[in-house]
């Protein structure tokens, strides 16, 4: 069996982002686990839209010498449109932040982005910033077009699996097909063929 990834650090940044009012979304295999991937992952995308303030609140919020979080190091990424990353030294763990300036951008998964529960560091839910699953498809797909990675394959068809079956009727009652396909037609053949074969393999009908 996989190891459960520890998922501590990534929970306090996300709780961080809340306190300090940060524009964030959590994108890519950890926003598909809201949606019904399987997939035990470690994969923690968080897009941010940091101020000068939020920069220095972070700095702020993880200090030295257990933290390490630079500055003009987050400043220089965000220009270059590069991720950079919050790192507990002492524990040995990191989190990879994406600016909004990173291509291919992801302005839209912001833009639409909704509140969905977390389990809390301290036991309990709380409540964070998410990517809507038409979303995650479709940053998925994008990142099959790159690399042609079966799991995000698998993953895309998790998600329709669980809106078929219907267990979360909040996310059955949301998801909205034509979103993915709009983006689809923009993709390629390649893309609307895989995109296909994945309805089919999770028996989605739209």
């Amino acid at each position: 069996m996989a190891e459960k990834p520890d998922l501590m650090l990534y929970l306090d940044i996300l709780l961080t982002l809340e306190r300090l009012d940060v524009p964030y979304v959590v994108i890519g295999a950890f926003a598909g686990v809201s949606y019904g991937v399987t997939r035990v992952t470690a994969d923690l995308d968080i897009v941010v839209d940091l101020s000068e303030a939020h920069i220095q609140a972070l700095v702020e919020a993880y200090p030295l010498p257990r933290f390490y979080v630079d500055p003009e190091q987050m400043r220089e990424s965000i220009h270059l449109g590069m991720m950079f990353n919050i790192i507990d030294t002492t524990a040995g763990r990191k989190v990879d932040l994406i600016p909004l300036t990173m291509k291919p951008g992801y302005d839209w998964a912001l833009r639409n982005r909704i509140r969905r529960d977390v389990p809390s560091p301290g036991g309990g839910v709380f409540q964070a910033w998410f990517a809507r699953p038409e979303d995650v498809i479709v940053g998925k797909l994008m990142a099959w077009r790159e690399g042609r990675s079966f799991k995000h394959e698998q993953d895309i068809a998790d998600i329709l699996l669980a809106v078929r079956l219907g267990d979360d009727a909040e996310l059955t009652g949301m998801f909205d097909v034509s979103r993915v396909e709009r983006w689809v037609a923009r993709m390629g053949d390649q893309v609307r063929q895989v995109w296909e074969q994945i309805k089919e393999a999770a028996q989605y009908q739209e």
